[in-house]
């Protein structure tokens, strides 16, 4: 009776998991994105840059600059990052870890496989979809699915793909799935290749400390558990969060200085708004008004590759959130490389003459 008892806890916890999910992609993300596909094709456009507004260049670093761009950063994205909370916490407290780890836990190519699918249904920002990794990680998924997962949310959005050929034309939405189906998969395996016995275990170790910090009380059930771990992600994640995106906020113009015809196609131009793409932060989809806004502006189309393919995937803040879900080393490689995937994607879009 008692084994009953557990097994049906169990699948109302899980089934709890899915309703949220569900429930909760259904109005943050689906039904908005769905409207919003067909303001894209009627007008061509989604709204203004996030980055500029209608100006040149973004506003000069200044406390009001980092407040403006907060608010104008948290109105888009506080939905999703509630959303974010809600399942990074559920994954740990209404999933079976067994699960997880079955699923995502393989250190092969399926798990990176598994990872980057389960991402599509997401359509989260980089920053949003941060804290269901962290749950993930917690849960024993492998490093490789746990990427793939962080990376496809964004990159193969399939509703930013279809504002982005819209709004900046199809040809940039087959750059995007050209670079960024290897980017989120090819990422993800190596992930699990790169990650040494060494370093996984090490990483266990900081899971299972963060795990068991609050060991739940022998009678705690999982949805009692799912508050606490809720509010504990908010509490740790959200205030940090807050203080790097201010920070971003204010350096905006020295990350990306005055846009015009003089921003060519020179690698040293590629480069640097590959690496500004990288570190900086935006809601989903805001890097296709962000790049129309600069082409209009006379901006070279290898840098708006760079920042097609850096913008999305990571962001400071970002991986300030799962730098404790993964070995240091593997993060840093992994903000390599989507650096030199922009630099890829720059060199592509003026070859073939974007």
């Amino acid at each position: 009776m008692a084994a009953i008892q557990r097994d049906n806890r169990a699948l109302a916890a899980a089934a709890t998991f899915g309703v949220v999910a569900v429930a909760g992609l259904l109005y943050v993300k689906w039904l908005p994105y769905w409207n919003r596909a067909f303001v894209a094709a009627a007008h061509h456009a989604i709204g203004k840059s996030i980055l500029m507004g209608a100006a040149d260049r973004p506003p000069a670093p200044s406390l009001d600059a980092a407040v403006a761009y907060a608010l104008a950063y948290g109105k888009a994205i506080w939905q999703a990052m509630v959303l974010g909370l809600l399942l990074g916490s559920g994954v740990q407290a209404l999933l079976p870890a067994d699960g997880v780890r079955r699923l995502l836990g393989g250190r092969g190519f399926g798990s990176a496989l598994a990872g980057g699918l389960l991402a599509l249904p997401g359509m989260m920002c980089t920053c949003c979809a941060a804290p269901v990794v962290v749950g993930l990680r917690r849960q024993r998924a492998a490093a490789g699915s746990a990427i793939a997962f962080w990376l496809g949310n964004s990159v193969l959005n399939p509703a930013t793909l279809v504002f982005i050929g819209f709004v900046l034309g199809w040809k940039w939405t087959a750059l995007r799935l050209a670079l960024g189906v290897p980017m989120v998969f090819g990422l993800g395996y190596a992930a699990n290749r790169m990650t040494s016995p060494a370093e996984a275990a090490e990483v266990e170790v900081e899971v299972e400390i963060a795990t068991t910090t609050a060991t739940p009380a022998p009678r705690e059930g999982p949805f009692r558990r799912w508050l606490r771990l809720f509010v504990s992600m908010a509490l740790r994640i959200v205030p940090e969060y807050l203080v790097i995106v201010l920070l971003l906020g204010a350096a905006r113009a020295w990350l990306f200085p005055a846009i015009g015809p003089e921003i060519g196609n020179q690698l040293v131009w590629v480069a640097a708004f590959a690496v500004a793409g990288m570190l900086f932060v935006i809601p989903t989809a805001g890097e296709a008004p962000i790049i129309q806004a600069m082409l209009a502006l006379g901006m070279g189309v290898g840098p708006a590759g760079a920042l097609l393919m850096t913008l999305p995937p990571v962001s400071v803040p970002s991986l300030a959130i799962v730098v404790r879900s993964f070995p240091a080393r593997l993060l840093g490689l992994v903000a390599l490389a989507v650096v030199l995937f922009g630099l890829a994607a720059g060199g592509l879009a003026v070859a073939l003459d974007f």
